[in-house]
């Protein structure tokens, strides 16, 4: 029935027929065919169907919290079993904010230098993503902000929190200043995150908190892009202090603290609550929390 479960939280995923037989690496016929069986050993009608997919049934919507829950646990069972055999070993998943990616190479270096036959997949997502992916069971565990919006029943191991500082070309008039204040970067041309991204949210509230408008003349979801455009052109951008230091490191540019800014929001490892956790994932949590700037 595991086969089956996969296909049907897949289609509850994509919400099209194609389109999750494709990431299944199967036919769409043998997808369509998975889920009336499953149907039929259930009893119940976990579908619409029209001439394309019509959404879950009240009784879909039940099902897919269980399978959700079936399957897991049942990957759980297999990483046990191999624990057992050869230690901590697998495939970590993470996905992670833009903005943490240097904690997650940080973190994913420390680990793997302790247990070598564990290997890393590291996605760039968004926070709204992340939840999404580990409920779909498309991540093991991520690292996000964790007091900004809901993130659900998880395990937290807190990381750091974010403070801010102005990227600037050391041309800008704001090069040599010891900080800045939001106010004053009103009316600037800024090159920020995009919205969808929680950490846009997060300065677009320290500005209106200041009283001030950002004026972003470039979005991107990428921070690479930001800094570059810093470089390349008259532009100023305002990023998390690590994160700005790691991306402006050689590059003739100047950073800023800013100034003005209540307790940053915290940023840490979230994963979905399990009793027991996994042998390998509770030890990723158990360095997250070794790792942690706020138990200093």
């Amino acid at each position: 029935m595991l086969d089956k479960l996969d296909m049907f939280i897949a289609l509850a995923k994509t919400e099209h027929f194609g389109k999750a037989a494709e990431t299944l690496g199967i036919t769409q016929p043998t997808l369509s065919t998975g889920i009336k069986q499953l149907e039929a050993q259930l009893g119940v009608k976990l579908v619409f169907r029209g001439s394309r997919f019509g959404g879950l049934t009240p009784e879909g919507h039940s099902a897919l919290v269980w399978a959700r829950r079936i399957v897991g646990d049942a990957r759980q069972l297999k990483d046990e079993m191999r624990f057992s055999k050869h230690g901590l070993s697998g495939q970590l998943r993470v996905a992670v904010i833009p903005t943490a990616l240097t904690w997650a190479a940080k973190l994913s270096a420390r680990f793997t230098e302790k247990h070598p036959k564990v290997r890393f997949t590291l996605l760039s997502r968004t926070s709204i993503e992340i939840l999404s992916m580990m409920e779909n069971l498309d991540v093991d565990a991520g690292i996000t902000y964790l007091d900004n919006e809901p993130t659900g029943r998880v395990s937290t191991e807190p990381l750091y929190r974010e403070r801010y500082m102005l990227v600037c070309s050391k041309q800008s008039k704001f090069a040599k200043r010891s900080s800045v204040g939001w106010k004053e970067l009103e009316g600037e041309k800024l090159g920020l995150l995009t919205p969808d991204n929680q950490n846009r949210r997060i300065i677009n509230r320290h500005f209106r908190d200041a009283g001030a408008t950002p004026d972003a003349w470039i979005e991107s979801n990428s921070t690479v892009v930001l800094v570059a455009n810093v470089e390349d052109g008259n532009w100023l951008t305002v990023l998390p202090s690590d994160l700005a230091v790691f991306l402006t490191r050689g590059k003739d540019l100047a950073l800023v603290s800013m100034t003005g800014t209540t307790t940053g929001p915290s940023v840490g490892l979230v994963a979905p609550y399990r009793e027991p956790h996994t042998p390998t994932l509770q030890a990723l949590l158990g360095e997250a929390r070794k790792m942690s700037r706020l138990n200093d």
